[in-house]
């Protein structure tokens, strides 16, 4: 499950205890400015539960120094030792731009600190003189016996092919549909290890036409949006003309199949079908994404523990 950036910080145990006890993987935690910090709700998750996996989806590369992201990195994964997932992306640029910290090249930057934080990590003494990151003679105490992988948490196909040259893998934000999914891994390179986290559009509901008119706003906002996820679909342009004439409610009359394929909406019989598809197409990890208001969001957590139990 992911934890989206609305939900209020005190509730990150309960979920992630929950989790853990219901016998579900992971829980993703959402870092965006200006909400919850990433790394603190991270540290909190793992130090309260015993086996749950704990993914940063993502650190903005020039929020935190890089050396200051590795000792983070280094920090959560000292406590829950293979449990943690690191995810370092762009960031928002406006956002950047609001912190006096845009780069000139948001590509180059995000280079070079997965770089110099996957070498940080990996215990070495780094010296480096780039475009945005400066080290002299940096080291880690105490850096992981085994790094976690870094994930980028990147769109574009040029974003991708860097992902492929310098990471470990990917996080795609929802809706990460199983097309999207192999587009993106064709666009790394289709390396060898490459890790693909993805986070799923979730709405479970006890009839599908509930789940939805719920969900349908907010996929036609990504249509208006051209986000990756939904123009990778085979069927995108028929599903953009009905958005066109017919609005949220041509939407809401779509195939079930296709909903199945932008997310997990509709019945848990429906979820479970979306969770098969992303796997099929070579996904390791899923951050099932609920609604981002506590209210209607948090009650969905009792559905990703009986996916758990398939």
């Amino acid at each position: 499950m992911c934890f989206p950036r609305t939900f209020p910080a005190a509730l990150v145990t309960d979920v992630a205890r929950r989790l853990d006890r219901g016998g579900a993987d992971e829980l993703w935690i959402i870092e965006d400015c200006f909400f919850t910090a990433g790394p603190s709700l991270v540290s909190a998750a793992l130090t309260s539960t015993e086996r749950l996996t704990v993914g940063l989806g993502i650190a903005p590369a020039v929020a935190r120094t890089a050396a200051i992201t590795a000792m983070e990195f280094a920090t959560l994964d000292a406590l829950g030792p293979g449990r943690f997932l690191p995810g370092i992306g762009h960031g928002v640029q406006s956002w950047m731009e609001q912190m006096g910290v845009r780069p000139k090249s948001p590509l180059t930057t995000l280079e070079e600190v997965t770089t110099t934080v996957t070498r940080l990590l990996a215990g070495e003494e780094v010296s480096f003189e780039g475009k945005t990151v400066y080290l002299k003679d940096v080291k880690l105490d105490a850096p992981p016996v085994t790094p976690p992988p870094i994930l980028l948490g990147v769109m574009g196909p040029k974003s991708m092919a860097l992902a492929g040259r310098v990471a470990g893998g990917v996080v795609l934000a929802e809706p990460a549909t199983p097309a999207y999914v192999r587009q993106s891994v064709e666009y790394a390179g289709s390396p060898d290890g490459f890790v693909v986290a993805v986070f799923a559009a979730m709405c479970v509901r006890d009839d599908r036409k509930t789940a939805y008119e719920w969900t349908a706003p907010w996929l036609g906002w990504r249509i208006g949006d051209n986000h990756p996820g939904v123009t990778a679909l085979p069927f995108f342009d028929e599903m953009k003309k009905l958005f066109d004439d017919s609005g949220v409610e041509g939407l809401v009359g779509m195939p079930t199949d296709w909903w199945t394929e932008i997310g997990a909406i509709g019945t848990l019989e429906d979820a479970a079908a979306h969770i098969d598809a992303l796997e099929a197409a070579g996904v390791h990890h899923i951050g099932l994404f609920p609604d981002p208001e506590v209210e209607h969001g948090l009650p969905q957590l009792d559905y990703v523990l009986e996916l758990a139990k398939r």
